[in-house]
This record gives C-alpha cells, sequence and structure tokens, in this order.
C-alpha cells in the first residue's frame, strides 16, 4: 500500500473549565500550569517513544522510556511569525535486547515521530540508551 493510502484522524476537545477530551477517552483536568505550548512538547515527547517503541517491536526489543522536551518561542527569521525555533528533546530508554544497530533504530523513530515531522523547526534529540 502506498504512503497515500494511510490516514489516521484524530479527534480532541477542550470546555470551558479546562478539561481536556480525546475521542473515546477520559476527561483529562489540566491544571493552569498546562499551556498549548506545553502539550505541543509533551505530545513530541510521548510520539517519539511511541515511534522508538514501535521500532523496536518490530525488532523484537523490549522497550521502557521517558523523556522530556525544552522549546524556545521567538520570531521566526522567514515570516516574524512566533513559533518553536529551537526544540531540544531527551529521551531516556531501556532496551532489551540491545539493538544490532542503535543509531539505525534511533534514527526510524526520530523519522517515524509524526509530532516532530509536523513541526516547522526539527527537533534536535538527545537519546541516553542503556545508561
Amino acid at each position: 500500500m502506498s504512503a497515500e493510502g494511510y490516514r489516521f484522524e484524530y479527534r480532541a476537545s477542550l470546555d470551558p473549565a479546562g478539561a481536556a477530551l480525546a475521542e473515546g477517552g477520559s476527561p483529562l483536568e489540566l491544571s493552569r500550569a498546562w499551556t498549548p505550548e506545553h502539550l505541543v512538547l509533551a505530545g513530541l515527547v510521548a510520539c517519539s517513544i511511541k515511534s522508538l517503541k514501535y521500532h523496536a517491536r518490530r525488532a523484537e526489543i523490549h522497550v521502557t522510556a521517558g523523556g522530556s522536551a525544552h522549546g524556545t518561542i521567538a520570531r521566526r527569521d522567514e515570516d516574524d511569525r512566533f513559533a518553536f525555533v529551537e526544540v531540544d528533546v531527551r529521551i531516556e530508554a531501556e532496551l532489551d535486547p540491545a539493538p544490532a544497530s542503535l543509531d539505525e533504530l534511533l534514527a526510524k523513530a526520530e523519522r517515524d515521530c509524526f509530532i516532530g515531522a509536523s513541526l516547522t523547526v526539527k527537533p534536535s534529540y538527545e537519546w541516553v540508551v542503556n545508561a
């Protein structure tokens, strides 16, 4: 099947009180500390880990991982609009067994995180594996 044949759709809502709801899920009460910018960064971390787990599973590798992201928002030179201009992602992962080609696995994880691919700025990744 060609890439054009795949299509994924998601729905989310936010009520006036600030509770977020994903289709079919329970409401998520977000404190005022959670800004849309924080949600993008958390989504990027979750997507990066999901992508790593997908490729690791195909290689019969078990993954336990967590991570963090830091983003800088400023005016972009090309259009003078505020946007993320730097995004750094740090993922700490335990892989069992260790892959034959760690660099290849991590490159696939970065490439196939659709949130990272959707950003104008390319995220910079730091992977800490089996530390």
